[in-house]
């Protein structure tokens, strides 16, 4: 066998393989493509010919290189040729052909290059609900050419299911897909044994699937699964290109028509411009929910206004359908933060919305949902500031008093005028659960800021509850204060809120003041709870001598003016001896007669004392309660008179 084009034969001689090369047989055999059998033939000739080690050596490592460089030279022409009959595909979607056309060609050409018997391609029918036969190429047997299947029988139809390729080396052996009598029948006529089907997809959806198939056991490689999925790529691209040209038909079809609407809708589209210029304006200079009402009223011709609570029927149905719907004789659009609800848009005057109207419509509610959310955050932001501001008063003793009034003076809160510091906690339904107990915190919490910030005060979450420093208007106490606020917060948060209150603090506190007027404020609230008051307001000077014990400083000098205050100063301007009267009466066991005995005077007199006494102090200020507080101012009184005297 000649190897070489000149030199001499290599088996001449062991300097023959020197002087040509161990290369130049294998060259020859790349050059002219021999077969994988011929590259196994100069090594043994070279040992017959006496060749030495080494040079045995070389031949085999450059026989090696040779097969690899052939090797490599065949899947590139296979690429090559791959690649020409993809191109050749693609150049077919782009020409004018019709579709039976270029899925004839595609199946041609996959059969050609995987070098298969077979190859077909189904399609889906959504219509009929099945998948039936669309083109088939190298096909003998009428029964495979016309198969209908359903939905997810035989390998198409796993390959359907899983969206991804499938192959059987042998068809009737593989349980991994549903059998049925009708496809088996159809593939034994066409004597298919390997079957390669991959997906035909538009977007995520399977709309039908590519087969190569062979009438004898094979294994498909990779590379082959892949090339088969190339062309399913430009089948499936073909059938969509082939759909919206009939999709482009029909509109063309009806363009005229279409532009008779465009025409009749331009008013209404330049209204929708007019008011999403107007809604951004809003949005970017702060308007409110009405100012978008406002708007949206203008450019829909109607009435529009924002209600807090969307009436449940309505609200049923935005939250099935999420658009506007009808309610009574207008519309009503949710305005929502994910599933919650912050109330509603209505308009009424407008009896019918056409379709650019309503989106109109429901952009403004989203609108107006943007701006509650927005303004919601400030508020939270506001009031986490706010409670920080109350939180450093209650517990950090050495803060800059300067440093405090001009935090509080930013917020608005006024602390240069007199205040008081309240405790406010709820009184849940008996049996309420953990979570609805919770709920009512957070609604007292919320009812709690919302009346800080409006009424220039500072509200923080403590112990429980809620803890609020309101100003005190000129005029009023602490205690209708109180009163007001458990009012207030019970009727918003729907349960009974029970709030007890401190002495009038002014200015902003000394280090301690706050906090002792918290803890004023915390005892009067617990004594309303003792005393079965839940739900009510009071401050310490409401509840008698007791009130000695609950307020911070004990106020001796407040308590005894506020129980027998009157006969104080009746003595002090008419300097008549209604105390001491007092002080003999209780001393005689409240027995008029032996009063008189004690202040040496005629018992008409007595009388008399204690009837300017009653008209003082009141007709119930013989009652238990009120002796026994009456009694003790008394002694109060001596022993400051004592003290100072």
């Amino acid at each position: 066998m000649d190897m070489t084009h000149d030199g001499p034969h290599p088996t001449t001689g062991t300097t023959t393989f020197a002087a040509a090369g161990a290369e130049a047989p294998f060259l020859e055999l790349l050059a002219r493509g021999a077969a994988v059998e011929a590259y196994e033939e100069p090594v043994p000739a070279a040992r017959a010919a006496g060749a030495s080690e080494a040079e045995l050596a070389a031949l085999d490592h450059a026989k090696r290189l040779a097969l690899r460089v052939r090797s490599e030279l065949a899947d590139r022409r296979r690429r090559e040729a791959e690649l020409s009959a993809l191109f050749e595909t693609a150049h077919d979607l782009a020409g004018p052909r019709d579709l039976d056309s270029v899925l004839q060609a595609i199946v041609q050409r996959a059969r050609s290059l995987l070098g298969t018997d077979v190859a077909y391609l189904t399609l889906n029918d959504p219509a009929r609900g099945d998948t039936f036969m669309r083109v088939t190429e190298g096909s003998v047997a009428a029964r495979f050419q016309q198969l209908r299947l359903g939905m997810g029988e035989g390998l198409g139809g796993l390959v359907a299911q899983t969206a991804r390729p499938y192959v059987t080396e042998d068809y009737f052996h593989d349980s991994r897909f549903r059998h049925t009598s009708v496809i088996d029948t159809g593939v034994q006529d066409e004597g298919l044994v390997a079957i390669l089907g991959v997906p035909l997809m538009l977007g995520p959806h399977v709309i039908g699937v590519l087969f190569a198939a062979d009438r004898r056991a094979r294994v498909f490689e990779r590379a082959q699964t892949a090339l088969l999925g190339s062309f399913a790529a430009l089948a499936a691209a073909a059938i969509d290109s082939a759909n919206l040209l009939d999709e482009t038909r029909a509109a063309l079809s009806e363009l005229e028509h279409a532009h008779e609407i465009i025409q009749d809708r331009s008013a209404v589209i330049e209204r929708a411009s007019d008011v999403h210029d107007r809604l951004a304006e809003l949005v970017l200079r702060g308007g409110g929910v009405h100012d978008v009402a406002a708007a949206v009223s203008e450019v829909l011709d109607g009435s529009v206004e924002f209600i807090d609570t969307v009436p449940e029927a309505a609200a049923s149905a935005l939250r099935s359908g999420g658009h506007a719907v009808r309610h009574g004789d207008g519309w009503i659009a949710a305005v929502a933060a994910g599933d919650q609800q912050l109330g509603g848009l209505v308009l009424r005057g407008h009896p019918a919305l056409d379709p650019v109207d309503q989106r109109t419509f429901e952009r403004a509610a989203m609108v107006t949902s943007l701006l509650l959310l927005a303004r919601r955050f400030a508020g939270d932001a506001e009031q986490r500031v706010r409670g920080e501001l109350l939180d450093d008063l209650l517990d950090a003793r050495h803060r800059d008093p300067a440093l405090l009034r001009e935090r509080a003076a930013r917020l608005g809160a006024r602390l240069d005028t007199p205040y008081v510091v309240l405790a406010a906690q709820p009184d849940a339904a008996p049996g309420a659960s953990a979570d609805e107990e919770a709920a009512v915190r957070r609604r007292l919490w919320a009812a709690a800021a919302h009346l800080a910030a409006t009424g220039h005060g500072l509200a923080a979450t403590r112990d429980g509850g809620t803890v609020l420093l309101l100003p005190l208007a000129e005029g009023d106490t602490a205690t209708e204060l109180a009163r007001r606020t458990a009012v207030h917060l019970g009727a918003a948060v729907h349960e009974p809120v029970t709030v007890g209150a401190s002495a009038p603090l002014r200015p902003l506190p000394a280090a301690d003041a706050a906090p002792a007027a918290y803890t004023e404020a915390r005892r009067c609230l617990d004594a309303l709870r003792l005393l079965g008051r839940s739900g009510q307001g009071a401050a310490a000077e409401d509840f008698g001598f007791l009130g000695l014990l609950l307020a911070g400083p004990r106020d001796i000098t407040g308590f005894v003016e506020r129980t027998i205050g009157p006969v104080l100063d009746y003595d002090r301007r008419r300097g008549t001896e209604l105390v001491r009267t007092l002080d003999a009466y209780y001393a005689a066991g409240s027995s008029p007669a032996r009063t008189k005995d004690t202040l040496h005077v005629h018992v008409n007199t007595v009388a008399q004392r204690l009837d300017r006494v009653a008209r003082l102090l009141g007709d119930d200020w013989q009652s238990p309660a009120r002796t026994l507080e009456i009694q003790l101012a008394l002694r109060l009184h001596r022993l400051a008179g004592a003290l100072t005297g």
